[in-house]
């Protein structure tokens, strides 16, 4: 077998370890059961080879699901970040990959919240305290899960639940950590990191409305295409890529106190030809009031254009 078959063989294995075993059809492609809507057939069908183009198409037969690259596959279906990075090792081999690897790891006391039956019984009520706080604001143990949500015993982040931020390729670019201790004063702490980048980009879809709001606790409530500022400004990464994607309508649903810089936001992005909607929470903040009131929120809220823009300026000098 020459380089480029064995190339091929080992990528059938690595996708075979993403979604499942799947079989030969013509043409060389592979069939698998499709993760989008689990036909109990083998409906979507993958070219492995790589095409003039250097592309992999996929398709699934029944749900329509399709793309061109086995990387949008694999960040569709929310693959670990490391079998994303197996992957580009594969699809553009011997050149330096094009990929923003930041300077940062989670706390190494950092404990997954999604399987706590192994830990020691110390730990265990830790883990409750974690769990019981989360519960709290509603969220779930999917939640959980899909943002790889954990908690530190110990370290500088003890006593606190820790939730990371991934960037479009899943490699870590942020955390944030959140006392689950009621007396603590210092509620939040953040690793000292540059800050100038797009969190949650691994879970954003830049072709639907966004929501931007100010802290990660927010962010679980609202779930839907919402980005944590950690903060009241938008990075210059978050601006630049807001204004390259095809994101028609932004949301900006930042806490009352941060109104003035919510509506300078909402004046740059409205010049840069966004449809823009400034979200007021009535002097709460999305994680206090909920989903379902947020989202009626939403609905309630008109598009600013520049005239109910200088109202609200006035309204606020």
């Amino acid at each position: 077998m020459n380089e480029e078959g064995i190339r091929e063989k080992m990528l059938v294995v690595l996708v075979e370890s993403v979604i499942g075993k799947g079989r030969q059809t013509a043409r060389n492609n592979m069939a698998f059961k499709c993760p989008f809507c689990h036909h109990t057939k083998s409906k979507l069908e993958v070219q492995l080879h790589t095409n003039e183009k250097k592309e992999n198409p996929w398709h699934c037969w029944v749900c329509g699901e399709k793309g061109k690259t086995l990387s949008s596959l694999f960040k569709k279906i929310k693959a670990p970040s490391h079998k994303i990075a197996e992957l580009y090792s594969f699809i553009k081999p011997g050149k330096k990959q094009e990929i923003q690897i930041h300077n940062i790891s989670l706390p190494k006391e950092f404990i997954p919240l999604n399987n706590t039956s192994s830990l020691s019984k110390v730990t265990q009520i830790e883990a409750r305290h974690a769990l019981k706080f989360l519960k709290q604001r509603n969220i779930t143990e999917n939640d959980i899960i899909k943002y790889n949500i954990g908690f530190c015993t110990e370290g500088n982040f003890a006593k606190r639940i820790v939730v990371p931020s991934y960037d479009e390729n899943g490699y870590l670019n942020f955390f944030s950590s959140r006392t689950y201790l009621p007396d603590e004063t210092y509620k939040y702490k953040n690793p000292a990191v540059d800050r100038n980048i797009i969190a949650w980009e691994y879970y954003i879809n830049w072709n639907a409305p966004i929501i931007l709001v100010e802290g990660i606790f927010d962010a679980l409530t609202i779930k839907r295409n919402v980005i944590p500022l950690f903060g009241k400004t938008i990075s210059e990464a978050l601006m630049k890529k807001i204004v390259g994607s095809q994101v028609q309508k932004v949301y900006i649903a930042l806490d009352n106190d941060a109104l003035k810089e919510a509506i300078k936001h909402c004046e740059r992005l409205l010049s840069f030809g966004k449809e823009v909607y400034l979200v007021e929470l009535g002097g709460k903040d999305a994680s206090e009031i909920g989903f379902e009131r947020f989202l009626e929120n939403i609905e309630a809220t008109p598009p600013l254009n520049f005239t109910s823009l200088i109202t609200k300026k006035l309204e606020l000098a």
